[in-house]
């Protein structure tokens, strides 16, 4: 099942593959002619010393030689072609699959394994498909062929080709069942490799502020030496093949030329026949040589395909409806019903009866200490996670029997981290919306208070951006993505703690620049600065993942302890006399 799944991406190369197989057919046929005009060479021409034969079969060994060469040329190509066009095909299939992931899918599998699974692991599959597209089919028919001949030329002698293939398919079975169960240990180490890099590479500011560089060098260092040594002895074993069929081989020519004298002493084998009946022998264990190496390594391709077929055969759990609702466009009102949620496999849930409503023109925020559930409520809006129970409305339609695009499409989110890509400025803010004025790319970069320090670069909104927006501040970064979210001039702004990196200088003035841009839509703020929400037409306040307040700042205030608290933290204490006269 697994295979056949994979497998399918070779249907747009049938036609190459039966071109590929004529080619095939041509280069065994070769092989194979060769020893016979050689045979007949020696016999007829040389002991005979019949020089027009010699010219007359070295003339069509000539022709066939060229013509077997050119086969190989052409299967070369060809399944180098199918290989790596298999390869780029099934790579699509993977990230297309990872694109459609919910949250929890992400969770299920690490990002290193994600990105070890879409490279090392289909490079791993395209080495063995060609191998086999050059060797299997071919090996087959000339083992097969070659014995028949060989046979036919000296049926007594038969026997130390066979002695020969039996202790080869031995020696590589023993290794093959040796080897194959550290082909998935492979895989794992190097997804570990790859999680433990990452790791060590996106932290290393705190590395580096902690001294903690021999230690994290040590944990890599670790890592990479079970790999190697892994490596090592699975490479050491793979290279015994070549010496001990080196050695095979030639206990095998020695055989047969030692016996084969003899049959020519006493006259039952001419001298042709014998050197013709030792290529043949060589072609024939080759061949089944050939075979055997291809079982060892299908067994790595076979762990890599299924760790494949495990991506392209995972279920997502967040999908479009067979019949989804188009909802009216009603300024992005946002409800929640009695939601409960937890996430998969967790022991208790998150959230607990979550009840609210959201209102176009207003701005709803949501406060309380950290791990509370806030973050929790916005990602349920966009549908990255799917509520336990009850119901989550978008415009009076629940977010389930919406298209996950045409929800999408309403809102403009900005994470807790600001996330930009490798490109210019304007790329990133137009990310939304690549068809904004310029006017509308000015105006949202003025809202989001970006526009201060763009006009000191030097090419403005064209200057680039560094992967993940490296060569920015935190502050410019959220400030960036807030422009992003603005110029795509949705119905419904999520904001989940984006103003963390601001000044409270800026982040007033964004509030207000926010205010009049978003006139008459729908703004959700997650937030743990108090003076972010305060103007907020309805404050939310989240503890242990229940409402335990909602009102205005004033009211909160009056009304909600948690409130109370984490407004004493933060306000000085004049300001929360004035907020409560």
């Amino acid at each position: 099942m697994i295979r056949t799944k994979i497998l399918k991406y070779l249907s747009p190369y049938i036609w190459p593959l039966l071109l590929m197989t004529v080619f095939i057919y041509c280069q065994a046929s070769a092989n194979l002619a060769l020893p016979d005009f050689m045979a007949k060479i020696i016999n007829e021409g040389i002991i005979d010393k019949n020089t027009e034969t010699i010219f007359h079969y070295g003339l069509i060994m000539m022709l066939i030689a060229v013509g077997g060469g050119l086969a190989t040329v052409g299967v070369n190509y060809l399944s180098s072609k199918i290989g790596t066009g298999f390869a780029k095909d099934l790579r699509n299939a993977i990230f297309t699959k990872i694109e459609s992931f919910s949250l929890v899918e992400f969770n299920k599998f690490s990002t290193a394994s994600l990105i070890t699974r879409t490279t090392n692991d289909v490079q791993q599959i395209q080495m063995v498909l060609t191998m086999l597209f050059r060797l299997a089919f071919m090996a087959p028919i000339v083992g097969v062929l070659a014995t028949l001949k060989a046979y036919r030329l000296a049926p007594s002698m038969t026997w130390i080709m066979g002695v020969a293939v039996i202790t080869l398919i031995s020696i590589i079975a023993l290794i093959f069942k040796i080897v194959t169960p550290k082909f998935t240990r492979l895989q794992k180490l190097l997804d570990k490799l790859n999680l433990v890099t990452r790791e060590i590479l996106g932290g290393l500011r705190v590395i580096k502020a902690f001294n903690k560089e021999k230690h994290e060098e040590e944990k890599f260092n670790k890592t990479n030496k079970d790999l190697t040594q892994l490596n090592i002895f699975v490479g050491r074993l793979m290279m015994l093949l070549q010496p001990v069929m080196m050695l095979i081989l030639n206990f095998m020519m020695i055989a047969i030329v030692w016996f084969g004298a003899h049959q020519i002493g006493l006259g039952n084998l001419q001298v042709g026949n014998m050197l013709a009946f030792l290529q043949y022998s060589m072609q024939a264990v080759s061949a089944f040589l050939m075979i055997s190496i291809i079982f060892i390594a299908i067994p790595r391709a076979s762990v890599s395909a299924n760790r494949i077929a495990e991506v392209l055969e995972t279920d997502t759990q967040i999908k479009d409806p067979l019949q989804p609702v188009k909802a009216p466009r009603k300024g992005g009102k946002v409800e929640f019903k009695n939601v409960t949620f937890a996430y998969p496999e967790a022991t208790e849930p998150v959230l607990h009866n979550i009840s609210f409503i959201a209102l176009p023109g207003q701005t709803t925020a949501f406060i309380g200490s950290t791990g509370s559930g806030k973050s929790t409520i916005l990602n349920l809006i966009p549908r990255f996670y799917d509520v336990t129970e009850g119901q989550v409305l978008v415009d009076d339609v629940d977010v389930r029997d919406m298209k996950q695009r045409d929800l999408r499409a309403r809102i403009g989110y900005v994470s807790q981290k600001a996330m930009l890509f490798s490109g210019t400025i304007k790329e990133n803010i137009t990310y939304g919306n690549p068809n904004a004025t310029e006017a509308k790319i000015f105006g949202a970069a003025a809202t989001a208070q970006a526009l201060e320090f763009i006009k000191e670069l030097e090419q403005k909104f064209d200057s680039s951006v560094a992967q993940a927006g490296s060569n920015f501040s935190g502050g410019q970064k959220q400030r960036l993505a807030i422009a992003r979210a603005l110029a795509k001039n949705p119905e419904l702004y999520l904001f989940d703690d984006s103003f963390s990196a601001l000044d409270f200088k800026t982040d007033a003035a964004l509030r207000r620049a926010l205010k009049k841009e978003a006139k008459g839509k729908t703004i959700l703020i997650v937030t743990q600065r108090v003076g972010t929400i305060m103007d907020a037409d309805k404050i939310i306040v989240i503890d242990a993942g229940k409402i335990v307040g909602e009102g205005t700042h004033k009211e909160l205030l009056s009304t909600c302890e948690i409130y109370r608290e984490i407004a004493t933290s933060q306000l000085p204490p004049e300001k929360l006399v004035e907020d409560l006269t």
